[in-house]
């Protein structure tokens, strides 16, 4: 079975063109269950550089269904045999103004659009940099 990856190596992904904020925001709390943009925000804000864009929609994935630990090495072959969406269509890049680096392990970090740390590395010619997806087409 082939395993598709979300993985970045040496990338920056910009916030979108059409996000709706100047300045980032923390995905606000709604209800008592927490959205992606929550659990990806917090998994990544929390440890940066620890894990890889893989792990974190993993990670997302497995909370949102409940998986036991026992279940993830299994889980995680089927869920990256199908192509799965990058950082570029998440909400924290479309819609909450966070950057994300991927260093050149593949490990992630945020940084909010309005940082300097955030277009330093916007404009790093090491890096590739890419834009988030629009919203609107």
């Amino acid at each position: 079975m082939k395993l598709h990856t979300t993985n970045y190596l040496n990338t920056f992904i910009e916030i979108a063109d059409d996000s709706p904020v100047s300045v980032s925001e923390i995905p606000p709390v709604k209800g008592d269950k927490l959205s992606v943009a929550n659990l990806q925000f917090n998994m990544i804000s929390r440890h940066p550089y620890k894990f890889t864009s893989d792990d974190v929609f993993f990670q997302v994935y497995a909370d949102r269904n409940d998986l036991t630990e026992n279940e993830y090495e299994g889980a995680r072959k089927q869920f990256f045999s199908k192509g799965q969406p990058c950082f570029r269509a998440s909400p924290l890049t479309k819609r909450y103004g966070w950057g994300v680096h991927s260093d050149q392990d593949g490990k992630i970090a945020l940084y909010g659009c309005e940082t300097e740390a955030y277009h330093r590395l916007s404009s790093d010619p090491a890096l590739t940099t890419v834009k988030a997806m629009k919203s609107a087409r």
